[in-house]
């Protein structure tokens, strides 16, 4: 699980749940092949570990716990797997004179 700073802590008990549910993620992942067993498994988990956490953390865990379903492939979002620039631009180390001539 990644401690850094843009995680905020809950209660040891949640942090222990949500440890416990990314160690567990690829035997579960193993043990339910069909895609229905998979969702029904980490919406269990998903519920314990919400009702867990106490109201004022429950968006920053919503969101983390959507970060790791999104990585597992069992809640919707983009995974990128390739770094990109988010900021390509086209021969940085030319000038605009010679850019407008080509």
């Amino acid at each position: 699980m990644n401690q850094g700073p843009r995680h905020a802590a809950s209660t040891d008990e949640v942090e222990a749940l949500i440890a416990q549910l990314e160690q567990q993620m690829p035997e579960v992942q193993m043990r339910h092949t069909d895609i229905f067993a998979l969702a029904n498994a980490w919406a269990e988990r998903y519920d314990a570990v919400i009702a867990a956490t106490p109201g004022p953390d429950r968006p920053a865990v919503e969101a983390r716990l959507g970060r790791i379903g999104i990585r597992w492939g069992v809640m919707p979002g983009a995974r990128v797997t390739t770094e990109f620039r988010a900021l390509a631009l086209p021969d940085e180390a030319e000038p605009a004179q010679q850019r407008r001539k080509a």
